[in-house]
């Protein structure tokens, strides 16, 4: 092989994507949910879920959010497993 062609494979080899996170996403931890914090707003319970870090996973708790207006329904974070690896998808209104 060229010199070059070895330099730029050893470039894409760095190109690679490192903060994937790995297949294993772990169980989600059991909360017990608080009283809601006294508020004028109506509030609703968004349960907690594993961010990933870039090398590890961490567990962000569920804390009590603004309800938005239409309320419909909530729908909390989860990893989504594509063809392209995992995809974080962060909690939303639906």
């Amino acid at each position: 092989m060229k010199p070059v062609g070895f330099a730029i494979l050893l470039l894409l080899g760095a190109c690679a994507p490192t903060s994937m996170p790995p297949a294993q996403i772990p169980p989600p931890m059991a909360e017990s949910v608080p009283k809601p914090p006294v508020s004028a707003a109506p509030l609703m319970w968004q349960p907690g879920y594993w961010d990933w870090t870039g090398s590890s996973f961490v567990w962000v708790p569920g804390q009590y959010v603004e309800a938005t207006a239409p309320v419909r329904a909530w729908v909390p974070s989860y990893w989504e497993g594509t063809p392209g690896g995992w995809v974080f998808q962060r909690a939303h209104w639906q």
